[in-house]
């Protein structure tokens, strides 16, 4: 008997009626469960994804928002890279060099005060007020110090504040110190010109260039002056070794090309480091020759004998009275050594007699005197690279008084580079050349210079002035085969309203060789004091001359001149050689 097994049903177990209506209002109808969640999965994972690249997105924008003032400020520092300063023969005077600076960002800073602690114990110099006050302004960026050292840059950074960086700046630096710092000057610590030929540069065009963006680099093409730092070295020296000396309260100078008008050195005592910028602030270290104005005593003398000279209504052999002193109303002109009798031209030069010079002087008329120093330079403010000047004290109504005063070197007060601009004019041939700090040869000065006495003038007072270094006060700085001519100033110095005999402004001006100068030599001392050496005498022969000469002695193989020895006298070698002898 055969057994008949049932066969099993393939039909799906009824799904109650609830359970369906749930699933059609959640899936719908006819959808396949499986593949549904795995779209959903897929759907949440890009959700996921999305939601941690936006958060990481913001992230970052806010840290580029962050830095973006960091960088803008980066890039202004940047901007001012200065091109170098050097001197003529190459020597670099002013440079850029890389210094790191402080800065924080407040808004980025956890915890303020646990980051003001660990500042200020790692950079003692920081104020703690300070810097508080700065991290908790609502700034995107503040500076903290600038110009840090790498040890303390090194020691911040450990520390790993957030919110705290550093930025590497432009630091100008002078290798030479004080030795040129009143004629390049300095700048401020976002490295911007603000005296001597460092603000020249800015006002140039730099600062333009800065503000554009133009000037971010090193590349820059560097500024060559006129100054030569062995001269400028050997002239400071020397005037510091006088200051002490003779116990002066300054002393300063100039070596000036006549030829071209270069400033081969110039130095003002007391002076200061471009390097320590607070020092520049003392109205005791201005410099004195081009921002100073003065009455120059008797070198004023010079000019007062080229204009009659020039005129050609006097001689070298002119006779003048000076048997006693000259009196013009109230006022006494006296001489310091009364010579008692008549006296010639060329006397009244190395005698430096005042009643001789009045006489000149009134002999050519107050207007006359008036336009002869203006043609020379020396009624207007004298403009040079340098921003610094002063414009010369002169009378408000020029009587006949002023002239006769004026002749000698008293009344008229003027900038010290401006009597050696006029000084120049009547010792290269009867140019007037403007100075300049600048590089800038005979061509040059050739094209700008500007006639103002004749050739056979300034040949006699070449022939004066090296006969005054023959025979006159200027004997202690004729240096042997320098041929050296030279004219004594001595000016005493207004207090209360009145002249102090005791305290006085000794000048000393120079040249070399007196046959073709090429160079002028500028030596003033403020109140030299009585030596027993010199006799108790305080006047410029006793200081300004012999601290000349040691000047002369040390830069004029600096300078290319070659000693001549066993020249014949000033008559001879000079005038011999003029057109007119007198």
């Amino acid at each position: 008997m055969s057994a008949v097994t049932p066969a099993k049903s393939t039909q799906k177990p009824t799904e109650p009626w609830r359970q369906r209506l749930i699933r059609s209002l959640l899936y719908g109808r006819n959808v396949d469960r499986a593949a549904k969640a795995r779209a959903r999965v897929g759907l949440a994972m890009i959700a996921f994804t999305s939601v941690y690249v936006l958060i990481g997105g913001r992230l970052v924008m806010f840290a580029i928002g962050a830095d973006a003032h960091s960088a803008r400020r980066a890039a202004a520092v940047v901007a001012t890279a200065r091109p170098d300063i050097v001197d003529r023969n190459g020597a670099i005077l002013a440079t850029d060099v890389k210094a790191a600076s402080l800065f924080g960002e407040p808004r980025r800073i956890i915890d303020k005060d646990e980051a003001i602690e660990l500042l200020t114990a790692t950079v003692p110099d920081l104020d703690e007020a300070e810097v508080r006050e700065r991290l908790s302004a609502r700034k995107g960026f503040v500076w903290l110090k600038r110009e840090i050292t790498p040890r303390q840059q090194q020691d911040i950074h450990k520390l790993g504040i957030p919110g705290i960086g550093f930025l590497r700046e432009n630091k100008r630096v002078y290798p030479t110190g004080n030795e040129v710092a009143h004629l390049i000057g300095l700048v401020n610590i976002d490295n911007q010109g603000i005296a001597g030929m460092e603000k020249w540069l800015d006002n140039q065009g730099l600062a333009d260039l800065h503000r554009a963006g133009f000037a971010t680099d090193r590349l820059q093409k560097p500024i060559e002056l006129s100054v030569d730092l062995r001269v400028e070295h050997a002239l400071r020296d020397e005037l510091l070794k006088a200051k002490e000396k003779y116990h002066t309260k300054a002393a300063s100078g100039i070596v000036s090309n006549v030829k071209t008008g270069e400033i081969v050195a110039m130095v003002s005592l007391p002076d200061f480091d471009p390097n320590n910028p607070k020092e520049a602030h003392d109205p005791d270290r201005i410099n004195r020759l081009t921002t100073g104005v003065y009455e120059m005593g008797s070198t004023f003398k010079a000019f007062t004998l080229a204009m009659a000279l020039d005129s050609g209504k006097i001689n070298l052999n002119s006779s003048w009275d000076a048997r006693g002193n000259l009196h013009y109303g109230k006022f006494t002109i006296h001489d310091s050594h009364s010579l008692g009798r008549f006296i010639n031209t060329k006397e009244v030069f190395y005698y430096s007699s005042n009643i001789g010079a009045a006489r000149i002087a009134l002999g050519q008329g107050v207007e006359a005197h008036k336009a002869f120093l203006a043609k020379m330079g020396q009624l207007t403010r004298l403009r040079t690279e340098l921003p610094e000047s002063a414009a010369p004290l002169v009378p408000r109504r020029w009587s006949e008084l002023n002239t006769v005063t004026i002749a000698f070197g008293q009344g008229l007060s003027v900038a010290p580079l401006q009597a050696v601009m006029g000084i120049n004019a009547l010792m290269n041939g009867g140019y007037l050349i403007p100075p300049t700090f600048m590089k800038r040869s005979e061509s040059e000065a050739a094209a700008m210079a500007k006639r103002v006495i004749k050739q056979e003038t300034s040949d006699k007072m070449r022939y004066l002035m090296r006969l005054n270094a023959e025979v006159g006060s200027a004997r202690q700085a004729d240096v042997k085969g320098y041929y050296v001519g030279g004219k004594t100033g001595t000016s005493e110095k207004v207090i209360n309203g009145r002249y102090a005999k005791k305290r006085v402004l000794n000048s000393f001006t120079a040249i070399m060789p007196s046959d073709n100068p090429k160079y002028q030599i500028l030596i003033m001392l403020d109140e030299p004091q009585a030596l027993p050496e010199t006799h108790g005498f305080i006047t410029s022969g006793w200081n300004a001359v012999p601290t000349g000469g040691k000047v002369i002695e040390r830069i004029a193989p600096l300078l290319g001149i070659e000693p001549r020895f066993d020249l014949p006298p000033s008559d001879r070698l000079i005038l011999a050689a003029s057109r007119t002898t007198q």
